[in-house]
């Protein structure tokens, strides 16, 4: 059974580079294959981990209308025919493979896409022990229930009070909508020095999460961004990744890894 990480926050934070980084944290423990997936329509997640993503299930979807509207198929059903150019359209990486999203393609509601994604995602993680989805910027890939249940739910923020109202808000939702998820983390991005500012305090006691993480601004991070190099080439002993590492690394569970984060969080909270 596959453990899912979901990351997710409003636009511009960083959640895709951390995405990145959670592929590449999994990997160098030797807990792939993983199984990326840019769940974002402004596809990126492909260029972080230093692969290119040549068809996505929006335009596999428009393909596969395409196709069924000349009646070209023979033999084969149109779900099932979907549902193995969905299966084509994975990039294969080492230790890990990427399944993108992508934009609808044409006229039509962009929710048959989910909806595919979300029944093909089923079946395909079986064959992953960890899944990673880096969802949409802000609130619609929560609101459209693309995932319903995850291992661990990440929402990304920056230090700003904008950015913390807008995970709040997303917590909000996941509770409305029925997310159903094991564990809570949230990442505050690009601190100064890892420094917090009180805010996250109360953040931290609406919400219950188990995880906190402060991640300082890395030069070397955002070299490899600048230069469009993988975030899986990153340094074994870069600060950001180091303490990501710590909250991924040696336990079989989640829930280990949960008593695991609470030293963390608290030693993070004295900084």
């Amino acid at each position: 059974m596959s453990n899912i990480i979901a990351v997710t926050g409003k636009g511009g934070v960083g959640k895709t580079t951390l995405a990145a980084l959670i592929v590449a944290g999994l990997i160098r423990q030797n807990r792939g294959p993983v199984l990326a997936v840019d769940a974002d329509p402004n596809s990126c997640l492909d260029v972080a981990l230093g692969v290119k993503v040549s068809a996505t299930v929006g335009g596999v979807r428009e393909e596969v209308r395409e196709i069924a509207g000349k009646r070209l198929t023979t033999g084969i059903a149109k779900q099932a025919l979907l549902e193995l150019k969905i299966a084509e359209s994975l990039v294969e990486g080492s230790d890990f493979d990427l399944i993108a999203m992508g934009r609808p393609e044409g006229p039509g509601c962009y929710c048959y896409a989910n909806n595919v994604l979300k029944a093909t995602l089923q079946e395909i993680a079986r064959n992953y022990p960890y899944v990673v989805l880096d969802n949409e910027a802000g609130l619609e890939n929560v609101s459209r229930r693309l995932v319903t249940s995850v291992d661990l739910l990440v929402m990304v923020t920056d230090p700003s009070q904008r950015g913390m109202a807008t995970v709040e808000r997303l917590w909000k939702l996941t509770r409305e909508m029925g997310v159903q998820y094991r564990q809570l983390a949230i990442m505050v991005n690009r601190t100064r020095n890892g420094a917090l500012s009180p805010l996250i305090v109360e953040l931290l006691k609406k919400t219950g999460a188990e995880w906190l993480l402060a991640l300082p601004e890395d030069e070397e991070i955002a070299a490899l961004n600048e230069q469009g190099k993988s975030l899986l080439e990153v340094s074994s002993d870069n600060p950001v990744f180091e303490k990501m590492q710590e909250l991924l690394r040696e336990p079989q569970t989640l829930d280990i890894l949960a008593r695991r984060v609470k030293s963390v969080t608290n030693s993070t909270l004295r900084t």
